[in-house]
């Protein structure tokens, strides 16, 4: 089931639904900001760097009109330095990632819609620094890849494409994050959302991808409530969203089991990440966004 069809109605088009999107991202970073009491964003550089292709979203002053005239092509000009901060939000829409508890008390449907709407006010804060902000969505394989821009306009289409995504099939968050690492062509920060549920030394070395390269990284692993407290009761049949497959079990038989191997891949993945200076954090479904928001802007500042 696709996330619209989860959260709107079907009489909404996708333009209402991107609007409310929009809004819902602008009142959640400003009402951060505000709590901030500071905004610790600098200025822009005139000096031009080079032309790039035209992309949907970019705002048209900066078209050169005559390299137009002369090639009857769109191509905008950039300049050095223009951002403070190039980022690329990478969300993950495996099956996994269509989960949610009955017992989960937020307003999101599934793991899915928290990243989503977290990747859009991520992307929403960024414009509003001056940052540049792109995604790329990622399940068994890159799905859909926006690089990034600081232009306002392309917010709406990296909501479209959010929005059009289901979270479906399996995952394999390694090979699909050496795939990002090798589109991104300039360093900058890495923000990686997702429940993490694949081989952890797969994922572990696509991260050090990441850092050969000069990236900084930020991993925001999500869970729902249920997955890190495992607080079933009586016979529960569990069906795995990726292949179909199901067991019927008494969960309390599994819980000390499965708690012990979660603490343990937890364990080993902020282990692997502090010693490559990786910022990772366990992240609830039911978390405000505001300490992924601090995360940012704390490793915004390192980088300026």
């Amino acid at each position: 089931m696709s996330l619209t069809t989860q959260k709107y109605t079907p009489d909404k088009s996708i333009a209402d639904i991107i609007q409310a999107m929009t809004f819902r991202a602008k009142t959640t970073v400003e009402g951060f900001i505000t709590g901030l009491h500071q905004s610790p964003y600098h200025g822009f550089s005139a000096e031009f760097s080079q032309h790039r292709q035209y992309m949907p979203g970019d705002e048209l002053k900066r078209l050169d009109w005559k390299v137009l005239a002369r090639t009857d092509r769109l191509y905008v000009k950039e300049y050095e330095d223009e951002t403070n901060l190039r980022c690329t939000i990478a969300v993950d829409a495996s099956g996994s990632m269509q989960y949610r508890s009955d017992k989960a008390h937020t307003r999101f449907a599934t793991k899915y819609e928290y990243a989503v709407e977290l990747a859009a006010a991520f992307a929403f804060l960024m414009m509003r620094q001056r940052d540049a902000a792109g995604i790329a969505v990622f399940g068994d394989h890159l799905q859909r890849y926006f690089p990034p821009r600081s232009a306002f306009g392309y917010l709406q289409e990296m909501y479209r494409t959010l929005l059009g995504v289901a979270p479906q099939g399996g995952t394999a968050i390694g090979s699909s994050l050496h795939t990002i690492a090798e589109q991104i062509s300039r360093r900058g920060l890495v923000i990686v959302i997702s429940d993490l549920w694949d081989d952890t030394d797969a994922t572990l070395g696509a991260l050090r991808h990441f850092r050969h390269y000069g990236h900084e990284v930020i991993v925001l692993h999500l869970l729902d409530p249920s997955e890190q407290s495992f607080d079933f009761r009586g016979a529960t049949i569990f069906r795995d969203i990726e292949t179909g497959e199901e067991i019927q079990t008494q969960p309390q038989q599994l819980k000390s089991a499965y708690i012990h191997q979660l603490e343990s891949k937890v364990a080993l993945i902020r282990s692997a990440c502090m010693q490559q200076h990786i910022d990772y954090h366990l992240v609830s479904t039911e978390d405000s966004f505001d300490k992924a928001f601090r995360l940012y802007l704390n490793k915004r500042r390192m980088m300026r």
